[in-house]
């Protein structure tokens, strides 16, 4: 009889307790159980919608984590060799996989008492419980911060347990697993090939084109869009068309125009020719006479909720079988923008009834008096881009037009024009759109966010746009090398942000100066013994790394400023060390009627090895050398991962998403200039938004990292808990990483 385990591996968290378990099972009995990965948030299991993970031996399954442990303990009985197992596992399930912090921070409380005397949780030896708790703190992004950045506070004894339990042969089975089985998904789901071969593509004379509207600013899926054009392009040998598809004067502006060039130019995207949907009216206009004339359109003076009622339900309009010279005689009439004309629109004479709505009858020039930024008031008619599109892609000797695959729908539509018009037809190539999760991208949607305040325009950080992203620390070299991992697939993916941060911290992190904040709330001032009491400036490398990038000043004197939650972990007689100077003793803490700490004392302890100590904290020099800056951190704008057809975009607003924090900085910082990107040590990455004049203070923006408690939305849900942290990020395939650094070299670099 076999018996496998199968788990989710985009699970929050991912049952590796369960792994673990099952690994050590194997050690016993070789073989006796099968461990499977399935990519997604949960598994396939009878009873159960929601399971993680799921046991399944003979036609019996297990879901719950305790049923999972004893039908494993029969492959190995010390699993569950104590009776406290099972009180653990509950304890799992109950305390463990809570999101909010404060209920967490009593259970590692809770864990680190009960193992003052002890080696493991139940027992003389590794049992379920051990694995079951370990790997719950192992999955989870609060307890992976906490771990990193403040070990101590879990307690001596949890984190002594939890190290020794990552070493047991079972737990290192159980991660290597994991990322091999997550490492397989980023390679199937968010990566693509750009090798799809074009259909009739031939060296030298392929055409694409990118005809982005002039109606809002650039933002990330126009820029897959114009890279991978390019990419075919360039492939080929062929020819890169830019075509600002401006047809709709009532949203265009040469403002708008200008930015997405600029936006090209920033990404390195260089059209062979830039033209103008506009440069083509007149002969679009002929085109609109003609289809007229050969009885393949008419001019419809139905209003527009009982057009989108007829549409919907294959209902032909009463105007549909109107004589060619009374649709001409409408057409004039709309050409000039009469009362009459104004009330109605051309329409292409294709089906009422199809079962794809786009070949409905759609609207092809419509009437519109608001003046056109290039062509002024010559025109008071427009055609539709399902019209001009097709129409100016055969006149400029487009081969191969290559679109996301939302359009996939119009295909047929866009056919039936050339065919109707007797055009040269080119090939349709469509790719998948290229969608995040907290994220629209409609410029709609976007300039909505804009009208009501809710962003400072269309370069703020919290947007999608290229200039947003930019704003927030992106690097031109991420993106590009994150789009081309993408390829040309058609998969419809909704992406997590995680591996487009990650792989921008791959370019950052080897360039990046290191520089030191320190919250100014509650900052704590310090006094040094043995320290200079004239301050001393010396030198020290911006980056340990990369001496290229130099040194720094850094003043030591007999008064510093730390972080209050640093202060506030010291205990009396502790060994501490300050990060780029060397070791101190604290001798003294003063504290007010709150708890806070309002003073140290220190000793210092050059002699000390800093290897052998738990602290290692950041400080500054106080007085002149500080500098005031204010470090911003943003959410994400909406509280849902993807909003459905049907969901209000106001019941999902995320209430607050800008952060503001008042910093002193090192005094290197006011070299720094307007998007600058550096770290300041043990905060992250920023990139410097705005320099510091006389009225204001430096801003800098926090760079996501990519980590799971970066991408973490802050949002908080109506319980007041802390919303549910994104999946845990996977890191790149390196063969994949090189493969699109490579690509982007070669198809980018010239630009």
């Amino acid at each position: 009889m076999s018996t496998t385990l199968i788990v989710a591996t985009q699970a929050a968290p991912v049952a590796l307790g369960a792994v673990a378990t099952a690994a050590k099972a194997n050690a016993t009995n070789p073989n006796a159980v099968k461990i499977d990965f399935v990519q997604g948030k949960n598994v396939d299991a009878a009873g159960s919608k929601t399971a993680t993970s799921v046991l399944k031996s003979g036609n019996e399954e297990y879901i719950s984590t305790k049923d999972i442990v004893h039908a494993l303990a029969k492959f190995d009985p010390t699993l569950t060799s104590s009776a406290a197992v099972d009180e653990w596992l509950a304890f799992v399930d109950e305390q463990l996989q809570s999101t909010d912090f404060k209920a967490l921070d009593g259970a590692y409380k809770k864990i680190n008492k009960h193992l003052t005397l002890r080696s493991y949780i139940a027992g003389y030896e590794p049992t379920a419980a051990d694995f079951a708790v370990w790997g719950t703190m192992k999955g989870s992004p609060i307890f992976g911060k906490i771990y990193k950045s403040k070990k101590e506070s879990l307690g001596d004894y949890l984190t002594r347990w939890f190290d020794h339990v990552s070493e047991l042969p079972a737990a290192k089975l159980a991660v290597d697993l994991l990322t091999k089985a997550q490492d397989t998904k980023a390679k199937a789901s968010d990566q693509g090939k750009l090798e799809i071969g074009l259909d009739d593509a031939h060296m030298g004379s392929v055409v694409t084109r990118f005809p982005p509207e002039p109606s809002g600013y650039l933002h990330i899926g126009h820029a897959k869009a114009a890279l991978l054009n390019q990419y075919f392009a360039q492939q080929y040998k062929g020819k890169l068309i830019i075509r600002f598809d401006d047809t709709n004067p009532s949203k265009e502006k040469v403002e708008f125009e200008e930015s997405i060039k600029e936006d090209l130019a920033l990404i390195g995207i260089k059209g062979d020719v830039v033209t103008h949907t506009s440069d083509y009216f007149d002969k679009i206009y002929d085109l609109a006479l003609q289809i007229i004339n050969s009885g393949d359109a008419y001019v419809d003076d139905t209003d527009q909720a009982t057009m989108r009622d007829q549409r919907m339900n294959g209902i032909a309009s009463k105007s549909r079988d109107l004589p060619i010279e009374e649709n001409l005689r409408r057409f004039e009439e709309m050409k000039n923008a009469t009362e009459f004309g104004m009330t109605c629109c051309l329409r292409a004479k294709i089906s009422v009834d199809n079962p794809n709505k786009a070949m409905r009858d759609p609207v092809i020039y419509r009437v519109n008096v608001t003046p056109h930024h290039y062509t002024g008031d010559k025109y008071k008619v427009y055609p539709t881009y399902d019209f001009a599109c097709p129409i100016v892609d055969s006149i400029e000797g487009v081969t191969h037009a290559l679109r996301t695959n939302e359009y996939r729908d119009r295909n047929p539509q866009y056919y039936w024009m050339l065919d109707a018009l007797k055009l040269r037809k080119p090939v349709i190539w469509d790719f998948s759109r290229i969608n995040f999760v907290y994220t629209l991208l409609s410029k709609r949607k976007l300039q909505w966010f804009v009208d009501q305040g809710l962003v400072t325009g269309w370069d703020d950080p919290r947007f999608p746009t290229v200039r947003g992203i930019r704003r927030r620390g992106m690097t031109i070299e991420a993106l590009k090398q994150y789009i081309i991992m993408q390829g040309a697939s058609q998969n419809i993916l909704t992406l997590e942000w995680d591996k487009l941060w990650s792989l921008n911290k791959k370019v950052i992190d080897p360039i990046a100066p290191r520089h030191t904040a320190i919250a100014k709330e509650n900052a704590v001032k310090c006094k040094v013994n043995g320290a200079p009491s004239q301050a001393v400036v010396e030198d020290r490398p911006k980056h340990k790394k990369n001496p290229e990038l130099g040194s720094k000043k850094t003043t030591l004197s007999d008064h510093i400023i730390l972080e209050q939650e640093d202060a506030a972990s010291f205990e009396l007689n502790e060994e501490i060390t300050l990060m780029d100077w060397g070791n101190a003793f604290v001798r003294d803490i003063k504290k007010d009627e709150s708890g806070k700490v309002t003073a140290v004392e220190l000793d210092l302890h050059l002699e000390g090895d800093f290897k052998k100590t738990k602290k290692k904290v950041t400080w500054l020099s106080y007085g002149d050398e500080l500098v005031d800056v204010i470090l911003l951190d943003y959410d994400y704008l909406l509280t849902k991962k993807k909003l459905e057809e049907g969901d209000e975009i106001t019941d999902f607003i995320t209430p607050v998403t800008e952060f503001k924090d008042a910093a002193y900085a090192d005094a290197n910082v006011k070299d720094l200039k307007h998007g600058d990107i550096m770290q300041f040590e043990r905060k992250g990455y920023y990139c410097v938004d705005a320099v510091a004049t006389d009225s204001s203070p430096a801003k800098f923006i926090h760079v996501p990292d990519g980590k799971a408690t970066s991408m973490a939305s802050k949002a908080e849900d109506n319980k007041g808990a802390p919303a549910k942290t994104l999946d845990a990020p996977s890191s790149f395939p390196k063969k994949a990483l090189k493969a699109a650094s490579d690509a982007v070299a070669k198809v980018l670099g010239s630009n």
